[in-house]
């Protein structure tokens, strides 16, 4: 049966067709728009017009693409929502607009949730050898940051974390490029949440990245003109590379990212720097050197 999905995150909203068969996914299609839903959600606790209008723009160019070329699975899509809906007071509005707008339910993951689907999702794209080892998946959104730790395919225990590129980027810099107080401030904020939260980095022998932060950086390093699925996935994302990154992009504009890395950083300049030291504090947490790239995520897990 060919399935879609679509996955509405705090920074991106992805969509993602595949034919699904006893638990396992043939991906078809991935589509990726950044429209920053999430923007001054931190602060304001509210979805601005713009920001839904946004979404809605990306659901419907979502919703035409899917009626040309995959009509069967029009019916079978699922949406979800996480962070950035979760956190607002007007959530019901904007779930409303979504459902008359594309005719589309919402459903909306709850941190725990959303850690559970991620992990399920991440390990369907990756090598089997993953499988059957002790795995830290981590997911770094826009708003939250989910970590989730288990055996081989059986997810054991997993924490939301409120930390995600946006929410800290908003709260913790104020200049672009940030000063190295900023900087400081965000990097205490992230060892303090990983070190109060309940789960133990003893027993996890792979640690495992998805979304836009980690994918991004690492389709830099390998100078990809595109996201090429098939190299992303397994790579080994090294910390002393996301060490680079840091140094390089604490000293730029979000602009001169942006120009940098087109392709990959376009409307991520202001949230990457934020997104990476999210990233480092978490490998140094679990005592690891190097994060193996996963491109799955909710959007597979949901359908599986």
């Amino acid at each position: 049966m060919i399935r879609s999905s679509i996955d509405i995150g705090t920074n991106s909203v992805l969509l993602l067709v595949a034919e699904v068969n006893n638990g396992e996914l043939k991906v078809l299609e991935e589509l990726l728009e950044v429209p920053r839903l999430g923007k001054g959600v931190d602060k304001n606790k509210t979805l601005d017009d713009d920001s839904i209008q946004r979404v809605l723009d990306v659901l419907e160019k979502y919703q035409k693409f899917l009626e040309a070329n995959y009509k069967e699975s029009v019916s079978n899509t699922v949406v979800t929502a996480t962070s950035a809906v979760r956190d607002s007071s007007n959530r019901e509005e904007f779930m409303r607009l979504v459902k008359a707008k594309t005719g589309w339910g919402i459903l909306l993951l709850s941190g725990d949730e959303e850690a559970i689907t991620t992990y399920r999702g991440a390990l369907t794209v990756l090598d089997h050898k993953y499988h059957n080892t002790a795995n830290a998946i981590l997911d770094i959104g826009g708003g939250s940051t989910e970590i989730a730790l288990g055996n081989g395919l059986e997810l054991e225990e997993y924490v939301s974390l409120d930390m995600g590129s946006v929410r800290f980027s908003e709260r913790f810099f104020k200049s672009h490029p940030p000063d190295k107080y900023s900087i400081t401030a965000l990097k205490d904020e992230v060892k303090s949440l990983l070190n109060s939260s309940e789960l133990s980095p003893d027993h996890i022998e792979t640690a495992i990245g998805v979304a836009g932060t980690v994918t991004s950086v690492a389709a830099i390093e390998l100078n990809m003109d595109e996201y090429e699925v098939s190299k992303l996935n397994n790579y080994p994302l090294k910390l002393k590379t996301i060490y680079k990154f840091i140094d390089q992009f604490s000293v730029m504009s979000a602009k001169e990212m942006e120009n940098r890395y087109p392709i990959f950083l376009k409307n991520r300049g202001d949230v990457i720097l934020g997104g990476l030291l999210i990233l480092s504090g978490f490998l140094e947490w679990a005592g690891k050197d190097e994060i193996i790239v996963s491109t799955g995520g909710i959007r597979h897990g949901v359908l599986i």
